[in-house]
This record gives structure tokens, sequence and C-alpha cells, in this order.
């Protein structure tokens, strides 16, 4: 199916006919063959074959086959199939607002009954606990018992903790403790990696060999994109969705396309029917410091992978995934693509690599080989053992070529991070900076004022940052904006030497922090890395708290 050429279309569009009617041995050949489709869907040779894979795609969940093998192919994401997975609660609390008759608790995997029933006291009025204290009834019972007529098990349970007055954060970590696993039944429209397709993406059509070759980044990441453009309101929540259901259909949880912002979604236009849709985090989701987005990767609208990348400090880390059909494609020519967006989007010119995708405590990573993947693009390690490891694996390959690391070789070599660097080398990128020190330094100046009292802290140091910055009032806020002022609040009055700057520095600081909670947060990465007395202050709040 990766062949491409004169002749090539033909004998795909005769290949496809004789399986299209063929009913298959068992379920790994029924995979198989959805695979090529997927994969003939993202790579088709013109638009005849474009169309018959879709068409074939599109009627999957029809195949006798299918259903013959449907509970061998469970979690394998193809349309007619279930998917168990117990999923994070905002995709949770998503699967059950959008397919509620499709969604179930999956019996046979749960492990916290007794957890729950002792929970269910936080989930039911007062006016239940007869029933409660003394009926020793176990959790499936006790949800047949509560549940409306028309409710599933998993949607009931699901609704009662939406109904918690509590903090958003606590009642996350109450649901997730719970780790508790959902089922959600293949219906007409419930995700699937057979439907999977952005509608509005371009369709071009592979004419010759796919580019295997290694990418060269220097040339790549200055080789911008073709555009950067913002997804429209409609198209924004589309590719949401679509990165939403890319995870689900693989039994993957991100946090960032769970908590995705409808107003920071941008489209990348990349050549060849590539595009990246970059997607942000809603405020109150954002992290202190770097700025997080997902980027979910698309061929001709197939989704074939996605990015991780934090950005701040004129560097960015990178976590590169590619779903296993497409695996060996065109992987070295995306991440290529990849860098060149990360510029275009933060100015960044570090990468830097951390050690779980490099293979750290990751099996897939080790057995895929990553580490070498990014050695070979001119990644390299800062820390002298895993350098001196390096130089003993290449003197064997040099005197063996046929060698190859071993399995616990790759554990320890991918135990540190990996640096790429456009210019010189520096130490002030992510995955060398100390920004956790800084926040423990915010802790300490919190606790030294405050103690307990941490409400009023904040409160406290909003307000004295508002009067330091030139802020006449918080009221003027966005609730984004709002929101980040508290939480920089304390990092302000705990920045060394802030009150000395100039009146321009410090309005160029209050402008850093209602980016962090503006429409788009990659804003506050820009105007973060043009203020270097707030870089160099951030570094020594670090060094303070490390020591």
């Amino acid at each position: 199916m990766a062949e491409f050429g004169a002749g090539s279309a033909a004998a795909k569009l005769e290949l496809l006919a004789e399986l299209a009617g063929r009913r298959l041995a068992d379920a790994d050949e029924v995979e198989r063959f959805h695979e090529c489709l997927c994969f003939l869907r993202a790579y088709p040779d013109d638009r005849r074959v474009f169309r018959r894979a879709g068409e074939l795609l599109e009627g999957f969940a029809e195949r006798a086959d299918l259903e013959r093998h449907r509970r061998e192919l469970a979690d394998s994401g193809i349309a007619g199939t279930d998917t168990v997975y117990p999923f994070y609660w905002p995709t949770a609390r998503w699967l059950a607002r959008r397919w509620p008759e499709d969604l179930s608790i999956h019996w046979p995997d749960v492990e916290s009954a007794e957890e729950l029933v002792e929970s269910l006291h936080l989930l039911l009025p007062y006016t239940e606990t007869p029933g409660l204290d003394e009926l020793a009834y176990h959790l499936r019972d006790w949800l047949a018992e509560l549940k409306g007529p028309d409710e599933s098990d998993a949607v009931f349970l699901i609704r009662r903790f939406e109904a918690l007055g509590m903090d958003p954060f606590a009642r996350e970590k109450l649901y997730e403790d719970f780790d508790l696993p959902l089922r959600i039944e293949p219906g007409p429209d419930t995700p699937s990696r057979s439907r999977a397709r952005w509608s509005k993406g371009p369709v071009v059509f592979q004419k010759g060999p796919l580019e295997r070759a290694r990418p060269d980044l220097r040339r790549e990441i200055v080789r911008p994109p073709e555009a950067v453009r913002e997804a429209p309101p409609r198209e924004a929540r589309r590719l949401i969705d679509l990165a939403r259901e890319a995870m689900v259909t693989r039994s993957r949880d991100l946090d960032v396309f769970v908590n995705a912002d409808p107003g920071d979604v941008r489209i990348v236009d990349l050549e060849r029917g590539y595009q990246f849709a970059a997607i942000g985090v809603v405020p109150e989701r954002r992290l202190m410091f770097e700025s997080v987005y997902g980027l979910l990767t698309l061929k001709n609208g197939v989704p074939l992978g996605y990015a991780l990348v934090s950005a701040l400090f004129r560097s960015a880390g990178v976590a590169y995934n590619v779903f296993d059909t497409y695996r060996g494609a065109e992987a070295g020519f995306v991440f290529g693509r990849l860098l060149a967006t990360v510029r275009a989007l933060f100015g960044a010119d570090a990468i830097s690599i951390d050690p779980y995708q490099l293979g750290h405590g990751n099996p897939e990573g080790l057995e895929s080989g990553a580490w070498w993947f990014y050695y070979k693009l001119g990644f390299r390690p800062h820390d002298p053992g895993v350098e001196k490891l390096v130089r003993r694996e290449l003197a064997r390959m040099k005197k063996d070529p046929g060698h190859r690391s071993s399995l616990a070789t790759l554990e320890k070599l991918s135990a540190e991070y990996l640096f790429w660097f456009r210019g010189r080398e520096r130490k002030d990128v992510l995955g060398r900076l100390d920004l956790p020190f800084a926040g423990l330094a915010v802790s300490r100046h919190l606790a030294g004022r405050f103690g307990a009292d941490r409400e009023r802290g904040i409160e406290t140091c909003a307000r004295e940052a508002a009067r330091l910055l030139g802020l006449r009032s918080l009221a003027r806020l966005s609730p984004g904006e709002r929101l980040a002022w508290e939480r920089w609040g304390p990092v302000v009055t705990a920045l060394p030497g802030v009150a000395r700057w100039s009146a321009a520095d410090r309005r160029a600081l209050a402008g850093v922090i209602r980016a962090k909670g503006g429409p788009r947060e990659s804003d506050f990465v820009a105007r973060f890395d043009a203020h270097p007395k707030l870089r160099r202050a951030i570094l020594r709040l670090a060094k303070r708290g490390a020591g």
C-alpha cells in the first residue's frame, strides 16, 4: 500500500475490490485491512483510491467479519467495536454529554467498587442516607436503584460528580482516584478511527515515493509554514472534537485536548496536504510559566498523530507522536515541519526532548528506537554519563555495523533530556531551567507572610502587584486575565528587584501577566521572551528557591 507510481492506483483498486467482498479469516486480518484503508485515505494515489477507501471505511462497521470478531477487536478504534478505558474526568464528562446512550461502566475491570459505595454519601442528598447507612449493596446494585430509567450507570455517576459543590480541581482528583473504566458501545456517530477525518482538509494525491529521507533541521526550522490562520469558531470546535476522538479511539487521554480552548485554535497549512491543528488551553488550566499547546497532525484531513509543545525562554519542549498506522511513512519530514511550526508560533530556536518521550519508563518509546531517531537528527545529551555511554555505543556500531543498542542500554540513554540548538548552545532552555524552584520560592514567600491563610495571601499579593505595576483596577480585566493576575500576584511580589524597574518595564510585566489569561496563550510567550529583565528575575527566583 505504500508503493506509489505508474500503475499503483489501478493495482490498489483491484485489491480493494477483491477484499471488499471477501470474508477475512481472523481479527488480525480485519484490522490490517482497516489500517490499509486508513493509510490510503491519508496517502491516496488519486481521487478514485481516495473515494473508494473512504467508502469502505464508512461502511466498515457493517462487515460480517467485523461482527464475527467484534469482541477480539475491542479497543481497536474501528467503527462497530467497543472502547474501554478509565478516561480522565473532562473526557468522561464530554462522553456523557455527547453519547449518553452509548456510555456505561465496564464492570469486569472495576476495582474501586467498595470505595465508591463509601463515597455515595458525597454524591447524594442527605435524605437518602438511611439506605446508604444500613444496606450492604454492591455498587452495581446501588446504581441500578439510584439512576433514572433512561440513564446509564456511568452517566448517572458522572452527573452526580458534576453536581458536587466543590473546587473543580478537587472534583477532578476525586473522580480520577477511582480509576473508573468506561465502555463506549458503537453507535452511528460514536468516536472511531474509521470515520475520523476533518472534512475541510485539503486532498493532495501521492504521485511519487514517500519522503523517508532524514530532514536537515537547520534548513527546515527556518522554512516557514505556508500559512498560520485562526480557525473559525465552528471549525475550531470540530478540530477539538477530532483531537479528542483521536485519543479516545486509541485508549489515551491528553490534558491539552480535554481542556482545549475553542478561542485558541489555529490551522497551520503545510505542503503536500499536511496540516497541524494547534490547540491551546482554557485560561484556568494553563501552567504558571510555560505555555502548552497540542498539535494534531493531519494529512488530507486524516489524523496521523499529535505533538505536545511547551514553550518559554525562546525554547520548546516537544513530544512527538505518530500513530502506529502511519509510522515509517514520512515521520522525519513531518518532524521537520513541526519544528518550523514551533518557531513560527513561539519564536523558539532551541528544542528539548524529555526522557519519557525518549523511552525512559516508556516501553513503547524504547522499542521504537526513539532515542536514536532524535540523535540522528542532531539532538545531543547534556549529561556527562549519557555522553560517555553514547560514545561507547557509537564505537560498537563502528566496529560492528549490525550492533543495536539493547533495551537496557536505551533505558540508560533515555534517562536525561536531549537538546537541539539552532544557534549557540545555552543553559536557559526548557529541560535545563529550574522553574520548579521558582515555584518553591513563591511558596516560601507566601508561607513567610501568610502561613496557612493562602487565600488572604493571594488577594493581598494581587492588590500589591497591581499597585506596583501601575494597574489601577482589576475590574476591567477579563475573567481569564483576572485569574492570571491572581496567580501571578505572589510571583510579582516575590521577584527580586522588581520595585526598582523602570515604569516601562513594570508596565510590560503587566502586559505579560494579562497575556497569560488572554485569548491566545502564545502571546504570553512572545511578551515574556521580549522582556529580558523578567527572564533574568525568574532565573534569580529559581536560584533562590534552589538554595
